[in-house]
C-alpha cells in the first residue's frame, strides 16, 4: 500500500467500512480465547517452564501473532494508521511511586548489541517462536546486572529480524 494514497492523507476520512475491522478483532479475540483455555489445560500438566514451551501453546502464540498483525494490515489499509497494539505497559501499584530516572542524553549514551543467528535442529522440538522469549528474559538479567553495576538503562529490547531502533540514538550510516 502506499503512504501517498487518500487513507494516509491529512484530510478527514469519509465513510469507512468497519465491518471487515471488526472481524479482524473477532478473530484475535476468539485465538486469545482458545489461548486461555489451552494454557490452562496445559500447565495442569506440566511445569511453567514445560508450558512455555508445549507444542500447543506455542502454536496458538504464533496464530495470535499473525492475527495480530492481520489486524495492523486491515487497520491500516482502511484508515492509514499505524496503531500499537501489541505493548505491555504496567502502571505503578496504588500509591507507589515511578521510579525518577535522569535520562541521560544522547552525548553520553550509547546503544549496544548482542545478536544471535539461530535455527531449530532438525528433528528436534524447538521452536524458533520460543527464542525471543528466551532473549527477553536474558535481556531483563542482564539490564539488572548492569544497573546493580552502577549502570543507567535508558531502555532495552529483545527483536527479532533485525537491532531494535531506539529513539534517543541514531547510528551513523557509515
Amino acid at each position: 500500500m502506499s503512504h501517498e494514497d487518500a487513507t494516509h492523507g491529512p484530510a478527514p476520512m469519509g465513510r469507512v467500512d468497519a465491518e471487515p475491522m471488526h472481524r479482524a478483532v473477532d478473530a484475535l479475540a476468539a485465538a486469545l480465547h482458545e489461548y486461555v483455555g489451552t494454557a490452562v489445560g496445559v500447565r495442569a500438566e506440566f511445569g511453567a517452564a514445560e508450558a512455555d514451551e508445549d507444542p500447543r501453546v506455542l502454536a496458538l502464540e504464533s496464530r495470535v501473532g499473525h492475527l495480530n498483525a492481520a489486524l495492523f494490515d486491515v487497520l491500516h489499509g482502511a484508515l492509514g494508521m499505524h496503531p500499537d497494539l501489541t505493548s505491555s505497559v504496567w502502571e505503578p501499584e496504588d500509591g507507589a511511586e515511578p521510579d525518577a530516572v535522569d535520562e541521560p542524553t544522547p552525548e553520553d549514551t550509547e546503544a549496544f548489541y548482542l545478536g544471535f543467528v539461530v535455527s531449530a535442529r532438525e528433528g528436534g522440538d524447538a521452536s524458533l517462536d520460543g527464542v525471543i522469549d528466551l532473549l527477553d528474559a536474558a535481556g531483563e538479567s542482564v539490564a539488572t546486572a548492569l544497573t546493580d553495576g552502577g549502570y543507567d538503562i535508558a531502555e532495552w529490547a529483545a527483536s527479532r529480524g533485525e537491532a531494535p531502533g531506539f529513539g534517543f540514538y541514531e547510528e551513523d550510516d557509515e
